[in-house]
């Protein structure tokens, strides 16, 4: 057998079981999400709720206790230009307000069907994707 056709077989079954792996994350991050911060125990999200998540992970991000988030205590829960698009002051750094600010801009673009709750379908859009690297 050809080492170059083993190596490339190799890595193809690696890529495929990262890629299983990766699914299966997000798969179970909506239901997660909803079971750890749905406090009306109604089966969604409400904004309230959603808000809640986000304050706590804010203060856990918060690390120099300065009240704002850099984008190095962000890491990669926004990229360089939601991070830049929700902080209007341009002062590099994002306050709670501005950061919750983002989560409830997410919160209505993931409710599709504008109800004022998100479901785990409604989590798994693009939106309701990023709205749960805000969350948890």
């Amino acid at each position: 057998m050809d080492r170059r056709f083993l190596i490339a077989g190799f890595g193809a079954g690696v890529l495929s079981a990262a890629l299983a792996f990766l699914s299966n994350s997000m798969a179970s991050a909506a239901p997660n999400a909803i079971a750890a911060f749905d406090k009306d125990n109604d089966g969604t999200l409400d904004l309230a709720e959603v808000k809640a998540a986000a304050s706590n992970l804010f203060d856990k991000l918060n690390k120099d206790s300065d009240d704002t988030l850099d984008k190095k205590e962000v890491g990669g829960r926004l990229s360089k230009s939601a991070f830049k698009a929700g902080d209007p002051d341009n002062d590099g750094t994002l306050t709670k307000d501005e950061y919750l600010d983002i989560v409830e801009k997410l919160f209505k673009a993931a409710d599709v069907d504008s109800d004022g709750t998100l479901d785990s379908k409604e989590l798994h859009t693009k939106a309701g994707r990023a709205l749960l690297r805000l969350i948890q």
